[in-house]
């Protein structure tokens, strides 16, 4: 089972150096890439001998993955260049055994194309390959867009990669909190527990008591499908859903209060949460769109002609550079 390498291209209006400089400095390439908390280079014994470093990723709780690079060389020609490089782990933690790949930088007429690819070997034999390939690389293959974008806003509006990691991180809590209720209220009050309230509010809206239950399940369902939307979608085409959300919303707020009054002074009743959802929503919604990073914006697939083969082994890539 092989899966394919990770690729990723963005288009960024700066000069080549400025770019250069930010992603090969480690002090400024780890204030942009999810991948990496830290990044340090090793002291080298000689000018020929290549560059080594340390990378740190903390994974929350306490936790940690390190391991090491070295940067294979550099290809300068016809005004662009290619930057190649192999990295490794030691810890039994790290999925990633060993792995290698390129950075590449090509002038445009508006800008530079960036792109990366790279591949690499897994631990744990088939368990490890399987991980990967569900969880693992998609994983990592995002994080690496999100960063690219990411590194686009600083170069190009100086939007610190700190003030886009806390924007991305309100993004996310609004989409999954906004998700998460529309499936649990599509789940629990509706399907599997329909008589707790949601049966005798629409009774009292006139229907039955068979075709509540019809209707219960017909909309929980609709509930569901429309909360995982918030998690399917990427952020550029929400905007529209944050629109039906609040809408909802109003009119279930709307039906409720004709129906079943009664609920209105009951604690933590429809008024006070779904003005507090909505005012979620509006809040995502006043936020502008081209300051959120996204790894959508970025391609994931490489054209016709790859420039590069690569493997999880180093040795194509040193062949290229020669």
């Amino acid at each position: 089972m092989k899966n394919p390498p990770i690729y990723v291209e963005a288009r960024i209006r700066c000069s080549m150096d400025v770019l250069w400089q930010h992603t090969q400095q480690p002090e400024l390439h780890q204030q942009w890439d999810l991948r990496f908390t830290e990044i340090t280079y090793l002291p080298r014994p000689s000018e020929a001998a290549p560059q080594q470093f340390l990378y740190a990723t903390r994974i929350g709780f306490g936790l940690g993955v390190a391991g090491r690079g070295e940067s294979l060389g550099t290809k300068e020609k016809n005004c662009e260049r290619t930057s190649v490089l192999k990295f490794w782990s030691e810890e039994w933690v790290s999925l990633i055994r060993e792995g290698a790949g390129f950075w590449k930088y090509v002038p445009t007429p508006d800008g530079l194309r960036f792109f990366t690819k790279y591949d690499y070997q897994t631990r744990f034999g088939q368990l490890g390959q399987w991980l990967d390939r569900l969880a693992f690389r998609p994983l990592i293959g995002w994080a690496t867009a999100w960063s690219f974008d990411c590194l686009r806003l600083w170069l190009e509006t100086g939007q610190r990669p700190a003030v886009s990691r806390r924007l991305g991180l309100f993004d996310w809590l609004t989409r999954a909190t906004l998700g998460a209720v529309w499936v649990y209220q599509g789940v629990v009050p509706k399907l599997l527990f329909p008589d707790t309230g949601e049966l005798s509010i629409l009774q009292g809206a006139g229907f039955s008591a068979a075709a509540a239950h019809r209707v219960a399940a017909s909309v929980g369902v609709g509930e569901i499908l429309f909360g995982l939307l918030f998690f399917l979608l990427p952020a550029q085409r929400l905007r529209p859903v944050y629109w039906l959300h609040s809408i909802g919303l109003l009119g279930l707020g709307v039906g409720a209060l004709f129906s079943q009054p009664a609920v209105f002074v009951a604690p933590f009743n429809p008024l006070t949460l779904n003005v507090a959802l909505m005012a979620l929503a509006a809040g995502r919604l006043l936020l502008p769109e081209d300051i959120v990073p996204s790894a959508a914006r970025c391609l994931r697939q490489p054209p016709a002609s790859s420039p590069v083969t690569v493997t999880a082994s180093p040795a194509p890539l040193i062949q290229q550079l020669a």
